[in-house]
């Protein structure tokens, strides 16, 4: 951060030039609407983790000899090939293998969020269907992103599947976000019902990602390994679209094909922080003392190749140059966006203030007391992959509207009962913030979606907002602090200018986290 505090003060010196832009693109994105630009970008930044292309280019198979390529690896197919798969980009994924691998595939078994099928097929995408006749079965299920009944089903099917291969069998399993939820299979006697009790309530008292897969994978029969152990001693190949800061595949869908590598005390020292110990049901504290005292300790997976197609990075490179090809100076600040939601929102709107001040009037800037502090709020965020350094040099260089880019997933403490998501409460948090930072002569939008098109129990996949959003909602009799201590930010945004600020883009068939973009435009 000393460095960034370095060239936040080198900047602020930065000699003065003219703000102009060049060419068809510039004259494009003047012209342009800046919300318009907004919901294009995050459609092209959707569209690059699509499925299909991904599986494409990770899979080929020769026809002639039946040799099935993954990356570097060859395998030999003599219809001996299953499929199983689970998360919203699931049925894309298997449409493409199944196009893919033709005769080869004897069969498959699929969870997928409930209604994907439809929503496919509303918005025209066949390729993100099953032909008719297809060898894969399908389940649907996961309501609102929660395991349910229709799940537990999938993942039972999933694990009769693979528990009936044997050594010249090849297992392709097809991961993405959304596949913890939707490959729920508790170990008894724990009920689904106090699975899903127990990982609200971590989830409610703002447990991290990590945390809540430690405590799924030692209470389920698939995750951490599971599902390869079932597999056994069928070779088991894994493609993963990661919707986990830095990949992490045995964090992504709670590792079904990776080993974990927790122990019982660590799921008991995630309980005692969150203060959830002494409450346990009985069950979980049996499955619990049955791993602790399990003589053939842990799992490996020696028979998995584990492969990631797609990421959030991916997706941001895309967004980036489309931003570009807008006219617009684009610097990707980071893929790793962690922490509080609250923390998250001051960091960006902090942000917009000093990127703005120096892209307004180059030469001045924002005061060293606001840089020192972006500086700190970055630091408490302890994000790895920060590009604050070189996003600051980008706006003095810019002489023209910048684009600044980050993906990751913030959590939200929840504290009310209200309706909404991290994306819809980041923006409206934002939209508070900008507020307090006088931005002078650029305009600033900042847009948070989630790449899956579901942002928490809603069909928004987020939202958008301006520096006006808090007067303009007062003028509509709305206070946006009631509607964040309940955290109803969904019912904020269906009723400020009639919803115009949600972000609908229905289900996308992929997910990679979430996208946020902060547009600094000279007026």
């Amino acid at each position: 951060m000393a460095a960034a505090l370095q060239v936040l003060r080198h900047l602020a010196r930065a000699p003065s030039g003219p703000l102009l832009l060049r060419g068809p693109l510039a004259r494009l994105a003047s012209s342009m609407a800046l919300a318009e630009q907004a919901r294009q970008l995050f459609e092209s930044t959707v569209g690059a983790v699509l499925p299909g292309p991904m599986l494409q280019r990770a899979l080929s198979l020769d026809p002639d000899s039946g040799e099935l390529k993954v990356r570097d690896r060859s395998f030999q197919l003599r219809q001996n090939l299953y499929l199983v798969g689970f998360g919203k980009a699931v049925l894309g994924m298997a449409a493409t293998a199944e196009e893919l691998l033709g005769q080869h595939l004897v069969q498959g078994v699929i969870s997928v969020p409930k209604g994907i099928r439809a929503a496919m097929e509303h918005a025209g995408k066949q390729e993100m269907l099953l032909k008719p006749h297809s060898r894969i079965q399908v389940f649907e299920g996961a309501e609102d992103n929660l395991p349910d009944r229709d799940a537990l089903r999938a993942a039972l099917a999933i694990r009769q599947l693979a528990e009936g291969l044997t050594a010249d069998d090849l297992l392709l399993v097809l991961i993405s976000g959304g596949g913890s939820a939707l490959l729920p299979a508790p170990i008894p006697p724990v009920t689904l019902e106090e699975k899903q009790t127990l990982t609200k309530l971590l989830a409610a008292r703002g447990a991290t990602i990590q945390e809540l897969n430690t405590i799924r994978k030692a209470l389920s029969q698939l995750k951490g390994g599971g599902l390869a152990q079932a597999a056994y001693p069928a070779q088991v190949v894994s493609l993963i679209l990661s919707d986990v800061v830095g990949d992490p595949v045995e964090v992504i869908a709670s590792g079904p094909t990776v080993a974990s590598i927790h122990s019982v005390q660590d799921c008991l020292h995630i309980l005692n922080r969150y203060g959830l110990r002494t409450a346990l049901p009985r069950s979980v504290k049996t499955v619990l003392a049955r791993a602790d005292s399990d003589p053939h300790g842990p799992h490996t997976c020696g028979h998995v190749l584990n492969v990631i197609l797609g990421s959030n990075a991916l997706a941001l490179a895309e967004a980036q140059r489309q931003a570009e090809a807008l006219g617009y100076r684009a610097v990707v600040l980071s893929t790793a966006i962690q922490g509080d939601v609250k923390s998250v929102a001051q960091f960006y709107g902090l942000l917009a203030r000093v990127a703005g001040a120096r892209l307004a009037l180059p030469g001045t800037g924002a005061s060293v007391e606001e840089d020192e502090r972006l500086c700190e709020l970055a630091a408490d965020l302890q994000l790895p992959d920060l590009q604050l350094k070189e996003a600051l040099e980008a706006v003095v260089g810019a002489r023209g509207p910048v684009c600044l880019l980050a993906g990751g997933e913030p959590t939200v403490q929840l504290q009310g009962s209200g309706k909404g998501g991290r994306n819809q409460e980041l923006a409206l948090r934002v939209g508070v913030e900008l507020r307090q930072w006088p931005l002078g002569t650029v305009d600033v939008l900042f847009l948070s979606g989630g790449t899956d098109g579901q942002d928490g129990p809603t069909e928004a996949a987020g939202a958008w907002v301006r520096p006006e959003l808090t007067s303009q909602a007062a003028a509509e009799g709305l206070d946006v602090a009631t509607f964040l201590a309940h955290n109803d930010s969904h019912t904020f945004f269906c009723r400020f200018q009639g919803g115009a600020h949600l972000l609908y883009t229905g289900l996308t068939g992929t997910n990679v986290m979430d996208a946020h973009f902060l547009f600094l435009h000279p007026q």
